[in-house]
């Protein structure tokens, strides 16, 4: 699964609100709420910033865990297997009907309670065999899986 331009199209007020859950400290709050509105130089000229959080800022990598832990206490909540890396994700299913329509729930999940966009190009269902996911591949070796740098990851 692909969120498309996560960094740039984290919603604020959400991420904020997910924070205030289990930050009691305003002054906390509010010093991220600043962080993330504090904007950005583009070729030398100011931009606020009302969506994303700032890519490869000291706090992006936090904030965008803090954000998608709220995908993955869903998805554990409905008894799905998967693994998580930043923004790129798999979900394991038993059946290629069962993942289909894991993927049209979850994708109405991300889209109308975390207000991120899925990349609808770069997310299908697959075989295991047949997917790439940070940079390896997968395939069976008897009973067990097993795991391989993907070719299109190899330095040209």
């Amino acid at each position: 699964m692909d969120l498309e331009k996560f960094f740039d199209t984290v919603n604020q007020s959400k991420l904020i609100e997910i924070l205030s859950r289990t930050i009691k400290d305003g002054r906390v709050i509010s010093l991220i709420h600043k962080y993330l509105h504090a904007g950005v130089l583009v070729r030398n000229k100011f931009e606020t910033t009302e969506v994303g959080v700032p890519q490869g800022g000291p706090l992006s990598p936090l904030l965008s865990n803090i954000m998608l832990n709220e995908l993955d206490k869903e998805l554990e909540n409905r008894g799905h297997r998967f693994v998580r890396y930043a923004d790129d994700m798999v979900i394991l299913c038993k059946s290629k009907r069962s993942a289909g329509r894991t993927l049209t729930n979850i994708i109405l999940y991300i889209e109308e309670k975390l207000f991120l966009k899925v990349n609808r190009e770069k997310t299908a269902v697959a075989y295991i065999s047949r997917i790439k996911f940070l940079g390896y591949s997968f395939y069976e070796n008897g009973k067990s899986g097993r795991l391989r740098i993907h070719p299109k990851a190899y330095p040209r």
